[in-house]
């Protein structure tokens, strides 16, 4: 198997830590966080406001029994009367019931919220990640691209679900508490107060700390997810080459990368967490020891005291919380920041306002006009984007409907980068390619691709059944069509003897699929497609001879009254085409059929004679 130099290149699983792609946040704006968010929780602002509702009936019910300890010190144990005291430990049970509602009402609602939210950001990223090009993708790992959508939408479902609520039922706690402690004794409040610009101070401090770093954890688990991915991915190339023991060191890196990060995080979460521990208990006990002389002096009640240590201690707990909490907060802000990057991710392809329109039946007449292109998928020393290595120098071309064009080069010529254009993936240095005399930047790129059947040298087969496979590319296809276009490709009778036919589940990439069988199984799709323009990628490559002969004569079919765009590496194929097309780094060096190019052209006489005819 060959390297084919026409498209970007990809990163390997032998790839060194310090060729790890820079996330695409170093280069995106940040947005704010909880507008973001707050867009997705709009829609289901009714149960937002119920799990509101609900948190601050649940938290005043709570804080109401700080009356009831008062009362049952001052009315029941000090005043011995029993039965005042059996009818306040009957209003505390009532109170706990009513918080208990609240409590459940409030953690559906907001658990709820959390998944609801979560699904949500998982259909926008995913459908935003749908409109980039390969371009984007040649970039950004997709194991990266997958860490984002799933370990950070997962944790940010948790901080809605959970440690967000449980920090706002801590703030309505810690004011409610302070509110009532000011009823008791604003002596002792004022004196806890003070405390309280200690204690924000390192919640304020520390959780910037953590969510900076939460962040650079969030993208080495990005990094480590990436090259599982790819080292997986290629696992016949990595055991083929015996190359576990390297895998092995450059994942062990990885994951000490992610540890790194992780240390600090945990070291200013932990600092936080013990420092706001210390300050709170610290004041309750001075404050403590300052309600006792009042008590001892008259001035306050023991129940007061009781009562105003009871909201002391919920405040204390539930400032604690909140630092606690603030953690996974700021994790799942950083998280958050990372899927914004990629919603806000700008589409690369550009589309006009008001797209011109194809006709009805499109004839596919092709025109290359001095088309120049280069990948941007290269750093200058400054660190931008180099485009003067042009893969595509100037091509011009015309390509009649219906006529059968065979393009032949090199590796590295610009024959895929050809398709890819003519698909639009990428944007034209400078230059037009038009169909049917319509410039294609001026159609919309859906439109423009329902024109063409696509069959790649390496046949993609999706986690499906062979009947979803074929019929992707007709998805309103019947089974009888389906069937049809398989029998056409010559892909019936190996289906047939599959045990559920077509409905076999062929496994992740096709696996249970040899690679002819592969092939068949995308040619059918694109019989099936029946589309004006075909693009055919050496499509019987990896087909036997007999095969090979029976694919040919279903292709002839397909052809017929069809453009045809064929990059070809056998004899065979170029012998049977209207017109070749030689391409010498990016360029049209000659133009002809197969005997006027074996006398006017050197370097297809040399190219057939290597390989077209071995």
């Amino acid at each position: 198997m060959s390297l084919n130099k026409d498209t970007p290149s990809c990163t390997i699983a032998v790839t060194a830590q310090s060729d790890v792609a820079k996330p695409i946040g170093s280069t995106l704006g940040q947005r704010a966080v909880l507008p973001w968010i707050g867009g997705f929780l709009r829609p289901y602002k009714a149960r937002v406001i119920a799990a509101i509702i609900f948190l601050f009936i649940g938290s005043l019910a709570w804080l109401s029994l700080g009356q009831g300890v008062r009362l049952m010190v001052d009315e029941g144990f000090l005043q011995g009367n029993g039965n005042r005291l059996t009818e306040i430990i009957f209003l505390m049970i009532a109170i706990t019931a009513i918080s208990s509602s609240a409590i459940f009402c409030r953690f559906y609602l907001m658990t709820w919220l959390g998944e609801r939210v979560s699904a949500d950001i998982r259909l926008k990223v995913y459908d935003h990640l749908l409109t980039l090009s390969p371009g984007f993708y040649a970039k950004l790992r997709t194991g990266e691209v997958i860490s984002r959508f799933t370990a950070d939408s997962t944790l940010l479902q948790s901080v809605v679900g959970s440690s967000l609520s449980m920090a706002l039922r801590s703030s309505v706690t810690v004011v409610g508490g302070i509110v009532m402690m000011a009823v008791t004794s604003l002596k002792m409040t004022g004196f806890v107060l003070l405390a309280v610009p200690l204690v924000l101070g390192p919640i304020l401090f520390f959780g910037r700390k953590v969510r900076d770093l939460s962040r650079q954890s969030q993208d080495r688990m990005g990094d480590l997810g990436a090259y599982v991915d790819e080292s997986l991915h290629e696992i016949h190339t990595v055991q083929a080459y015996t190359h576990e023991a390297r895998d092995r060191i450059l994942f062990n890196h990885r994951v000490e990368a992610v540890m790194d990060a992780a240390k600090g995080r945990i070291t200013y979460r932990s600092t936080l967490i013990a420092t706001v521990m210390f300050l709170s208990i610290l004041a309750i006990t001075l404050v403590t020891w300052v309600g006792a002389r009042d008590v001892i002096a008259g001035t306050i009640t023991s129940g007061e005291l009781s009562a105003f240590m009871f909201y002391a201690v919920m405040v204390a707990g539930s400032v604690a919380t909140i630092s606690e909490v603030i953690g996974e907060i700021q994790r799942a802000a950083g998280a958050t920041e990372r899927l914004i990057e990629l919603v806000d991710t700008p589409v690369d392809i550009p589309t006009v306002a008001a797209p011109a329109k194809l006709p009805t039946n499109v004839r596919g007449q092709l025109a290359l006009k001095n088309v120049r292109f280069a990948y941007q998928n290269t750093k200058n020393e400054g660190g931008k984007d180099d485009l003067t290595q042009e893969v595509i120098r100037g091509i011009t071309a015309d390509i009649q409907a219906g006529e059968r064009v065979a393009l032949v080069g090199e590796s590295g010529a610009g024959k895929s980068t050809i398709f890819e254009l003519l698909l639009r993936f990428y944007t034209l240095k400078s230059g037009v390619i038009e169909l049917d005399g319509i410039d294609i930047a001026q159609l919309n790129p859906q439109n423009l691709r329902r024109q063409y059947a696509l069959v790649p040298q390496e046949s993609v087969i999706f986690a499906m059944s062979v009947l979803e496979n074929v019929r992707y590319g007709r998805l309103d296809a019947s089974e009888e069509e389906v069937i049809i276009a398989c029998k056409a490709a010559k892909a019936h009778g190996f289906i047939s003897a599959f045990t559920d036919g077509y409905n076999t589940y062929l496994g992740e990439r096709g696996v249970r699929l040899s690679g002819g069988q592969k092939q068949r199984i995308a040619i059918a799709r694109a019989i099936l497609a029946d589309r004006p323009i075909l693009l055919l990628d050496e499509a019987t490559s990896a087909l036997d001879a007999i095969s090979e002969r029976e694919v040919k004569q279903a292709l002839d079919r397909l052809m017929e009254g069809k453009t045809t765009l064929i990059i070809a590496h056998r004899l065979a194929t170029v012998l049977n085409a209207d017109r070749i097309l030689v391409l010498d780094k990016g360029q049209v060096v000659a133009s002809g059929h197969h005997q006027e190019l074996m006398l006017s052209s050197d370097l297809y006489r040399k190219f057939a004679h290597l390989q077209l005819i071995m």
